[in-house]
């Protein structure tokens, strides 16, 4: 009898190790899905100041697009919660979109090699920031998933595990690749 008890407590440990340890490996696969969104963040706030330098060069009397693009930028660079970090990323498309609108009325700077170059760059970013978006999203999804359904949230809740929230930068990506329309 014993026996049978003990192999009944063995295999309910070895369960929630494997539960918990489920647990772990999708907290810290989401983690690094947020690295990976942060890395291209990163790297889109690098280019941003020399994409207004190209077209400070073209547009000088722009300044106050340039001032809002900067100022998207900082708030972006500066977002703390997950919905901050979304609305400052929102903010920050609208504000390229902007300063990629003035390109059209400066036909120099829309053939410029290095802004062209930028602006690719850039494009290749954003691109870069949705695969990673959904990345996280999927990883979240899972975590979530997982938090909640029997019996892993028994698990989830004993160790306090905590859902996680997604990132989604609604259409404001999608309006900043579409073509601009300009009118006169």
């Amino acid at each position: 009898m014993m026996i049978y008890i003990l192999g009944a407590v063995a295999v309910l440990v070895i369960w929630v190790i494997v539960m918990y340890n489920s647990l772990i490996s999708l907290v810290n696969r989401t983690k690094e899905a947020w690295s990976d969104i942060d890395v291209q963040l990163k790297r889109r706030y690098d280019l941003i100041p020399n994409l207004i330098a190209t077209v400070k060069g073209y547009a000088v009397h722009e300044s106050k697009v340039f001032e809002k693009v900067t100022e998207a930028r900082s708030k972006a660079m500066q977002a703390g919660s997950m919905k901050e970090k979304q609305t400052a990323e929102n903010d920050l498309s609208g504000t390229l979109k902007s300063l990629f609108a003035i390109s059209e009325s400066y036909p120099d700077l829309k053939a410029n090699q290095n802004f062209l170059a930028l602006q690719t760059e850039l494009s290749d970013t954003e691109n870069k920031i949705q695969a990673a978006r959904r990345f996280y999203n999927g990883n979240v999804r899972d975590l979530n998933t997982k938090l909640e359904v029997f019996p892993s949230n028994v698990i989830a809740g004993m160790f306090k595990f905590e859902r996680q929230e997604f990132f989604d930068l609604g259409d404001a990506n999608a309006v900043a690749r579409e073509p601009v329309a300009v009118k006169f």
